[in-house]
């Protein structure tokens, strides 16, 4: 969710994994301590607590990514290319349904 550069509130951070905020606390306490995000104020509203990556999580985010593309490509490998279009036909789908 980060790894696009913008950082993102706690609540929408929440929103977009489906659980409340207070849940995500102890897992970026993880990350925070292993150096990956850093939470700071919002420009604008002390209140909220913005969430950005560092170098580290990064580069951790752009592993993620890799292993995520290769494992898809790895279960689609040798599929029709209408069955491989149906697929993401259907996980854009329920993407826009969770927004």
């Amino acid at each position: 969710m980060l790894a696009d550069g913008h950082g993102r509130t706690v609540s929408q951070l929440g929103a977009a994994v489906g659980t409340r905020p207070t849940t995500l606390t102890s897992v970026l306490d993880r990350l925070e301590r292993r150096g990956h995000i850093t939470r700071g104020t919002r420009a604008g509203d002390r209140r909220s607590v913005l969430v950005e990556l560092t170098d580290s999580g990064r580069a951790a985010a752009a592993v993620i990514t890799q292993t995520l593309t290769d494992l898809e490509n790895r279960a689609l490998e040798g599929l029709p290319a209408e069955a491989v279009a149906g697929f993401h036909a259907v996980l854009d789908a329920l993407v826009k349904q969770g927004s």
